[in-house]
């Protein structure tokens, strides 16, 4: 089953239906996804605007690129240290 990717502001407006009073198995069934995911959409992105919803997006999409960096300058200094350890 091929996998269904929703944006930031999709999630939101099921979001809101739950919060109008829709039950989350209707929900569930409506949009393709099982109530674990609507849960866990909740947990996340609940009392959200979409504004924050972008927000969060890029800080973690910035959060990952420098774990990346840091990861690769970790390595090199790991190799560094290496090198010059060696006993010539």
């Amino acid at each position: 089953m091929k996998r269904k990717r929703f944006t930031e502001e999709q999630i939101i407006a099921v979001l809101r239906e739950h919060e109008a009073g829709a039950k989350a198995g209707d929900l569930a069934r409506k949009h393709g996804v099982s109530e674990a995911t609507l849960y866990n959409w909740k947990a996340k992105y609940g009392g959200m605007d979409v504004s924050d919803a972008k927000r969060l997006k890029a800080l973690e999409d910035e959060n990952a690129k420098l774990k990346k960096l840091l990861a690769d300058q970790m390595l090199e200094a790991s190799a560094l240290r290496e090198l010059l350890s060696k006993k010539w």
